[in-house]
């Protein structure tokens, strides 16, 4: 009801009814009679019986139909049965054939405006997919101008590694001309760890598991050397599902050949200023403490000697000797801290057995140092390492865990070896990344996650705030 009341209210409903009432008139001339040209034009064209006037309804069916579509047609069809029946039933002196006239304009005229909304949908449907070829052509040539003209490298591959297209970037990465490359397999280029990982990517895509970013790869040039890869793999697929992957790399070689060299200079340097600490350590164990010693024993010889005689002076050497003393054991510790005796000549339990000791003394928190597996000697480096990053990692509890306990537990598997620090302070929110330690402020965390990845090890670092610290740092050996 609502379609046919928006259908009568539009403008060019009316002059449809306008129409509808100009072939009607004439359709009933027996009651107001016929004009004479009109009678003409029938005789010369051998219609008779108001055949004209049923092919003139015709008109406003298919008119209505084109506007309003087959409700229209419809609607106004019935409009034109009304029209003709009164005429066919009353003043024709052929009912029957007068009514099957009308009922065949009402069938006509529903088929032909059927027959024109049927054109007119695949005219749109026609002008629709050649706007989409268009839109498509303009989208493959926009695509083709991006992967000829990236910077990155893009190629496609089969799912069985055959290389079906490739852009120029991927040729000065290779090496390889283009009529080469796109006639090689993948494997080509590609070690053995490199070519599992491959195999690793695809089955996963294949899967559905969809990579959650790029990834590191590496192949070999033309040349035979190598090339450093981070690389983003996608699933092209057809109507009958996977058809080929594109690969979009970029080469990274010559900034993992920086991180390499600067890995390498961090290397020698921290080598460098540990050899420098024990080079300090060693002096002033060797010539400052024994003067030192030399100085206090002095002192006291000559407290105790009969030349000093007023017991003012002797009480002011007795303060000198103490603070020789005090003085001694600040170098000592000093020394201790620079390079540990205990670790070179007894090894890394031993030393963290002294460094417990120590921080108890001068901090009053209560360590202890459990030792798992069976414990053996490692590298020097390596045991420097574990050391130092302990170090750090007590000298953080001391400053700001306000802890009351730590406890070190070392566990000596076959390949590696295992320290967590455990602390029961006031704890705190780690950032998500290592790598944002530094810019947070947190140098010292920054500086033993560095110290820990020279030597190909893992920091991790658990903590929350009112629930204490964990620091666990993992060496292969």
């Amino acid at each position: 009801m609502t379609g046919l009341l928006g259908i009568i209210r539009r403008p060019q409903s009316w002059l449809i009814f306008v129409l509808l009432a100009l072939i009607t008139l004439p359709h009933y001339h027996e009651a107001i009679g016929q004009p004479q040209f009109i009678t003409g034009i029938l005789v010369d064209f051998g219609l008779q019986r108001h055949a004209f006037e049923r092919i003139l309804y015709l008109a406003p069916i298919v008119w209505a139909g084109s506007l309003f579509r087959w409700q229209g047609a419809f609607i106004t069809s019935v409009i034109v049965l009304g029209c003709m029946l009164p005429r066919a039933l009353i003043f024709s002196p052929t009912p029957l054939d007068a009514t099957m006239e009308s009922g065949a304009v009402f069938i006509l005229g529903n088929v032909l405006a059927v027959a024109f909304e049927s054109l007119r949908r695949e005219r749109r449907r026609r002008t629709q997919l050649e706007q989409t070829r268009h839109e498509l052509e303009a989208s493959e040539q926009n695509y083709r101008s991006l992967f000829e003209n990236a910077h990155d490298a893009i190629w496609v591959q089969d799912l069985k590694g055959n290389i079906t297209a490739a852009n120029e970037a991927t040729t000065r990465l290779t090496g390889y001309d283009m009529e080469t490359l796109t006639h090689m397999n993948v494997r080509e280029f590609l070690s053995d760890d490199c070519l599992e990982l491959a195999r690793i990517i695809k089955r996963d895509l294949l899967h559905g598991n969809r990579n959650e970013g790029p990834y590191d790869q590496c192949i070999m040039r033309k040349d035979r050397t190598q090339a450093f890869l981070t690389l983003s793999s996608s699933l092209i697929s057809g109507d009958s599902g996977p058809t080929a992957i594109q690969h979009i790399a970029r080469d990274v070689t010559e900034e993992r050949q920086m991180q390499e060299n600067m890995r390498f200079y961090l290397q020698q340097v921290t080598r460098a200023q540990e050899e420098e600490r024990k080079r300090i350590s060693m002096e002033l164990h060797d010539e400052t403490i024994q003067e030192l010693v030399v100085l206090s024993r002095q002192l006291d010889e000559l407290a105790s000697s009969d030349k000093i005689q007023s017991e003012e002076n002797r009480h002011r050497l007795e303060e000198l000797r103490q603070e020789t003393n005090s003085i001694m054991r600040g170098v000592r510790r000093l020394s201790q801290d620079l390079r540990p005796a205990a670790l070179d000549r007894l090894g890394l339990s031993a030393a963290l057995e002294w460094l417990a000791t120590d921080i108890s003394d001068y901090s009053g928190i209560a360590t202890e140092v459990n030792v798992i597996g069976s414990e053996r000697r490692l590298t020097e480096e390596i045991e420097m390492v574990l050391f130092r990053i302990t170090q750090e990692s007590l000298r953080n509890v001391w400053r700001h865990a306000e802890a009351t306990k730590v406890k070190i537990t070392v566990t000596f598997e076959e390949d590696k070896v295992i320290i967590a620090v455990n602390d029961n302070g006031k704890g705190f929110s780690p950032p998500q990344r290592m790598g944002d330690m530094a810019k947070d402020g947190k140098l010292g965390l920054a500086g033993m996650e560095e110290r820990a990845r020279l030597v190909g090890g893992t920091l991790v670092i658990q903590s929350h705030p009112g629930y204490g610290s964990m620091v666990t740092l993992e060496l292969p050996v």
